[in-house]
C-alpha cells in the first residue's frame, strides 16, 4: 500500500475538517474544506484510500501546494 500526500490546490483557510484518521474514503470524497475569497473549496481524496493523518487544523492558513493530509491507497 502506497502513502500519498494530499496537497492544497489554493491558498486559503481551513474552514472545516470533514474526516478523521482511520476513515475509509472513496475517490473524490471531501477530506476538508478550504475557504478562499468567500468560496468553499473541498480538498478531496485522490483515490479509494484510508486517511492516515491530517496535518492542519480548522482555522489554519494553508498555501498552494502545502501538504494537508496523508492517505494510504488500497
Amino acid at each position: 500500500m502506497a502513502t500519498v500526500e494530499v496537497k492544497s490546490e489554493i491558498t486559503g483557510k481551513v474552514w472545516k475538517i470533514e474526516t478523521k484518521p482511520g476513515d475509509r474514503l472513496e475517490e473524490d470524497d471531501a477530506i476538508l474544506i478550504l475557504e478562499s475569497m468567500k468560496m468553499e473549496i473541498p480538498v478531496c481524496a485522490p483515490a479509494d484510500c484510508k486517511l492516515v493523518e491530517i496535518l492542519v487544523a480548522e482555522e489554519d492558513s494553508v498555501s498552494e501546494g502545502q501538504v494537508v493530509a496523508i492517505v494510504e491507497e488500497e
